[in-house]
């Protein structure tokens, strides 16, 4: 049950916390790689969720709490294995933010996380595959499974009057889940897929994967791919040859290189990354923005309530111990008790250690699902005078 007697709270938080002490979180992110300009704004996201409990001076008997950042490199496996083994063992973190992309995430999760008993919260790990993986009640996200956001891409192009699409993906799990779900519900809704092909992420030249595509032909280009890497190589080739002019742009390349290599050039494309609205979000982007960075950036909201989930999960369970808060996750993150908002961090804190439930909706409407995803709305975005607008949220 949700509910924590008075007591029991009062007699956890003493023996979690009778002494202040510095409690390690990590973050792993893709500091390098395909992705490597989305994760500043991320790892300052939850950096941020981790100054606020710490100035609350409410969080397990005054504890502080001391962000850890390690580099997935969003696309290694084995250095994002490398990269958690050494913030769990060497660091001593007591929680994870990450990874990043799925494959890495999938790598770390199971090769050191779980084998350690180490909660990870992935901001930003998309895959559908992640939704029914072995992991001991560790593993949680606060993005949505690609299952959703293959449906959600199809609206919107069906939306634009768009029938016929061609479709790339960079080669990977990420990619291929995003692409697969895609199809299947483009299909499903009267679409024509006129090619789904694989392409490898670190190339210099994509000349003959821009002319597979093009010989295929449709009305639009997909590509399920990442913005500081091969996608931007799949979308300067089309743009040079004039393969396609309208393309479709899922999460992965929805990002500021997006506006400074491209901008007019691609000017009435579209595309959605899960983001939300409302007082929760309009309160982080406040508060990036007073601590000196971006907070509408891909996945810093994400990244925030990770960090936020991981420590209102111990004050619930009056412990650090991962073995033992996992189980508090889904209580902090889910009716029935007081919303809780970014800001609000030290309140939530408050009403813990009084034996009360929080409900926390965070930056991005936290509410988890199924085996500890969020259900997750989506940001629908169009380029437009050469930057991204957003268009609506769904």
């Amino acid at each position: 049950m949700k509910k924590l007697l008075l007591a029991s709270a009062v007699a956890a938080l003493t023996a979690g916390g009778a002494f202040a002490e510095e409690v390690k979180l990590g973050i792993s992110l893709g500091f390098t790689g395909p992705l490597e300009s989305m994760s500043p704004s991320m790892a300052q996201g939850a950096e941020l969720a981790m100054k606020e409990v710490s100035d609350s001076g409410k969080f397990m008997g005054g504890s502080t709490v001391v962000p850890v950042r390690g580099d997935s490199t969003c696309i290694d496996a084995a250095a994002a294995t490398a990269t958690v083994e050494r913030l769990i063992t060497t660091e001593g973190v007591k929680g994870i933010v990450g990874g990043m992309c799925s494959g890495e995430t999938t790598a770390s999760l199971q090769n050191v996380g779980v084998p350690n008993g180490m909660v990870m919260i992935s901001p930003s790990a998309t895959s559908p595959a992640l939704s029914t993986i072995e992991d001991n009640g560790l593993f949680f996200r606060t993005s949505p499974s690609d299952a959703r956001q293959g449906a959600v891409m199809t609206e919107i192009i069906m939306e634009h009057g768009i029938k016929s699409v061609a479709v790339t993906y960079t080669n990977n799990d990420y990619g291929k889940g995003l692409a697969d779900s895609f199809a299947e519900a483009f299909k499903a809704a009267g679409g024509e897929v006129t090619i789904v092909a694989a392409h490898d992420d670190g190339k210099a030249d994509y000349a003959a994967e821009v002319g597979a595509l093009a010989a295929a032909g449709g009305e639009a280009l997909v590509i399920a791919g990442y913005i500081d890497q091969g996608g931007s190589g799949i979308l300067r080739g089309a743009l040079d040859t004039g393969a396609f002019s309208t393309f479709a742009f899922p999460d992965g390349m929805v990002g500021e290189t997006l506006e400074t290599n491209f901008g007019a050039e691609v000017n009435g494309s579209f595309g959605q990354l899960p983001s939300s609205e409302g007082a929760g979000k309009e309160t982080f982007v406040a508060m990036a923005q007073a601590a000196g960075f971006d907070g509408t950036g891909a996945y810093s909201a994400e990244a925030y309530d990770a960090a936020a989930l991981i420590l209102l999960a111990m004050a619930a369970a009056g412990t650090t111990d991962p073995s033992v808060y996992k189980d508090k996750v889904m209580d902090v993150a889910n009716a029935p008790g007081e919303k809780i908002l970014p800001g609000e961090l030290g309140k939530a804190l408050e009403l813990i250690a009084a034996g009360q439930d929080v409900d926390y909706q965070g930056a991005s409407s936290v509410e988890l699902i199924g085996a500890g995803e969020s259900a997750g709305t989506f940001r629908e975005i169009e380029i437009k005078d050469n930057k991204i607008e957003t268009v609506k949220y769904r």
